[in-house]
């Protein structure tokens, strides 16, 4: 209800379980979908697993009530852009679907705690170049695609490759996941940005 009093946000559709969402993706084209996690026929996170397959352009946010490790991780794992709690207030869930279909990280500082707990650095992986590093550096800030282009006077297509590269030597299959792993290494301090660039060959 809320979300349809927004002028520049619109409500094309709802389903009722993940089966159905799959279906209504393919018909409407949403940028962003809100995917509660716990639903019947198929779970959000079966569904997010296969929408980012079926349909890789689109942003999906788990929305639930349950905040609980395993959720948390499978959802980001599955492919969601962000993890957000139902009592999220509306000013920001607003904030955060705009941020998703700009391509930006939504993580609920709640969903973002128990997921750098959760997850554990892998083993060392090949060390990223320079501009790859502020490519991760602004992909950890919550930057879109656009705005790295823009920072670093390069095209989205370049930015995308970089990104693409990023996450192969990281060895993670998502944005978001990139983002904590700085987050999680110390490369990136969430909301302050990277350390000073002494600090990168630490890591």
């Amino acid at each position: 209800m809320f979300l349809s009093l927004e002028t520049d946000l619109e409500v094309v559709g709802e389903a009722e379980n993940g089966a159905e969402a799959l279906i209504r993706i393919g018909e409407l084209s949403p940028d962003v979908v809100l995917m509660d996690l716990m639903m019947p026929v198929m779970d959000g996170i079966e569904a997010i697993k296969k929408a980012k397959i079926q349909y890789p352009d689109v942003e999906l946010v788990a929305l639930t009530s349950v905040l609980e490790d395993r959720s948390v991780v499978q959802a980001v794992k599955a492919g969601a852009i962000g993890y957000l709690l139902k009592d999220t207030e509306a000013g920001e869930l607003c904030k955060a679907i705009k941020a998703a279909a700009q391509g930006k990280v939504q993580l609920s500082p709640e969903a973002s705690a128990r997921l750098m707990k959760a997850l554990q650095a892998g083993d060392p992986v090949e060390d990223l170049t320079e501009r790859e590093y502020e490519v991760l550096v602004a992909l950890s800030e919550g930057k879109s695609n656009k705005d790295v282009a823009d920072q670093l006077c390069v095209t989205e297509k370049t930015v995308k490759t970089h990104v693409s590269n990023v996450l192969n030597k990281l060895g993670v299959k998502s944005r978001t996941q990139a983002a904590l792993y700085a987050w999680q290494t110390g490369l990136v301090r969430p909301g302050l940005g990277a350390p000073s660039p002494g600090l990168k060959s630490q890591f």
